[in-house]
């Protein structure tokens, strides 16, 4: 049966929202006198990254919340594993945004699809009967998790299409145990993550449905009227974590309606304050228009944020490997799918500059991680292996990236009373020596390679600023890793 309040009439192209209710974000709506606190423009709020002690509780608004210390095991986690799996794993076709842009955006590609492989009178709703998830095993799901060195996951649990991966009360014979699997995907997955793995467990939500008429009557009444909220979207989200008990919640789709209109602060105050997960779980800043880079939790500026330079508020890169699309597409071809060379330089930029990394691979309609996705994951596993001490539980240093040689990045570590700076280089010297213009040494400087015994050779730069080292001369089966190489240098000015 098709998902309630939905049309299945077959429409190739049909606008069914007003235009203003697409992708491209709202213009802000003031909220009515009374709907919210005014919203702040300061942007200069920093979260602390360490929990001490009981803290007061936190009021529904951003000053209280975002004076919330941000749980310091996020921080040192750096790595994160994102999942985005739904209904539109089935056609796996263009993008997770398959029903948008085939239905709304009529684009000409996903019109044509629908065409040639349904027949007249299939409607998206139609999808979610192959959504069978028979080849999922858990098994070898966290296997993959736990190989990637990641610390911590998130799972979609629905997306702007509506379709939960739970048997939400609010979302009737429109998800995973009405129809398709049949079965509790988050739930499954929250167990095996937890019992099979050491990663932390968190949930993405998004807040709006394109199409739920609940949605769209607040859509076409600018948001002044909020019967959506609180008969759909709230319900869910506390239904989610009173269930599942997320460590990391998710939210995404805040280019649509302010924080008001989402009751942003006050189920952020309910989850600091009473919820099960009130003492240990993060949340990112997609609340509301203009929430992001500014209120919430880490920030999530937008997918892909790595701005480069030293940020002084925690962010998150949430990146894809596939460079076109956060769920599985079967149109993917491989210079779609990024390089491990690429992906090991994202996580060394992302770091050095204070943030972590969540490298999404979108599962197929019958539950695999595909082969390539999977090597990728188990390549940035095996690196870390190696590396990890350059990784986890870092510091930015005073350095991001060498002003000398162009592939170097720069992390830190405090080991009781000596800093170890770690240099990230992307790119093996041809003459095996390489300039770090960032570095000050001193006569008691060590300079070593992770994974590879023995200290290494170095000479001081022009007026004792910056250093030449010179790489070991290693074979292939020598080399302690294929992709980039850590130098761990002690003793710096």
């Amino acid at each position: 049966m098709p998902a309630l309040g939905v049309s299945t009439a077959r429409r190739d192209c049909v606008y069914a929202v007003p235009p203003l209710g697409g992708p491209k974000p709202l213009e802000p709506v003031l909220p009515p006198v009374g709907l919210g606190p005014a919203m702040s423009d300061d942007l200069g709020l920093d979260v602390p990254t360490a929990v001490a002690g009981v803290q007061a509780r936190n009021e529904p608004n951003w000053e209280s919340l975002d004076a919330r210390p941000l749980p310091s095991s996020y921080d040192e986690a750096k790595i994160g594993v994102f999942s985005h799996w739904g209904v539109y794993s089935v056609p796996s076709y263009g993008s997770e945004w398959f029903w948008w842009n085939w239905q709304a955006l009529c684009y000409p590609g996903y019109v044509k699809f629908m065409q040639k492989t349904r027949p007249s009178g299939f409607t998206y709703q139609d999808f979610a009967a192959e959504f069978k998830v028979e080849l999922f095993d858990t098994e070898q799901f966290t296997d993959i998790l736990q190989a990637s060195g990641a610390n911590y996951f998130v799972l979609t649990s629905n997306h702007h299409e509506g379709f939960t991966d739970w048997p939400s009360k609010y979302s009737w014979n429109w998800n995973s145990m009405d129809v398709g699997p049949k079965r509790d995907l988050v739930g499954e997955v929250a167990a095996a993550v937890r019992s099979k793995t050491n990663l932390r467990f968190g949930l993405y939500h998004s807040q709006f449905e394109w199409f739920n008429p609940l949605y769209i009557q607040d859509l076409k009444h600018l948001f002044t009227t909020n019967d959506y909220v609180t008969k759909v979207y709230m319900p869910e989200l506390m239904e989610l974590v009173e269930t599942y008990r997320p460590e990391l919640v998710w939210s995404d789709g805040s280019g649509e309606g302010v924080y008001q209109y989402w009751k942003s602060t006050e189920f952020l105050a309910w989850l600091y304050n009473d919820s099960p997960v009130k003492d240990s779980v993060v949340v990112n800043v997609r609340w509301g228009i203009l929430c992001e880079c500014n209120h919430g939790g880490y920030y999530t500026c937008q997918d892909r944020y790595n701005p480069g330079v030293l940020q002084k508020h925690k962010f998150e890169n949430a990146m894809t490997l596939d460079l076109s699309s956060l769920g599985y597409r079967r149109d993917a071809t491989l210079k779609d799918i990024m390089d491990i060379d690429v992906l090991i330089a994202t996580l060394a930029q992302t770091v050095s500059c204070g943030g972590n990394l969540l490298v999404n691979v979108g599962p197929t309609r019958d539950g695999r991680i595909v082969p390539i996705f999977e090597e990728r994951l188990r390549q940035m596993g095996a690196w870390l292996k190696v590396n990890g001490e350059a990784i986890y539980s870092s510091k930015p240093w005073k350095a991001q990236k060498d002003v000398k040689t162009e592939s170097v990045w720069y992390t830190s570590k405090q080991n009781e009373t000596v800093t170890a700076v770690y240099v990230i280089v992307l790119d093996w010297p041809i003459d095996n020596d390489i300039i770090l213009g960032s570095t000050m040494p001193t006569n008691r400087t060590t300079v070593s390679v992770l994974g590879h015994e023995g200290a290494l050779k170095w000479t001081r730069g022009p007026s004792g600023e910056g250093m030449t080292v010179t790489l070991p001369i290693l074979n292939p089966t020598q080399m302690p890793c294929h992709w980039a190489w850590v130098l761990k240098i002690q003793n710096l000015k």
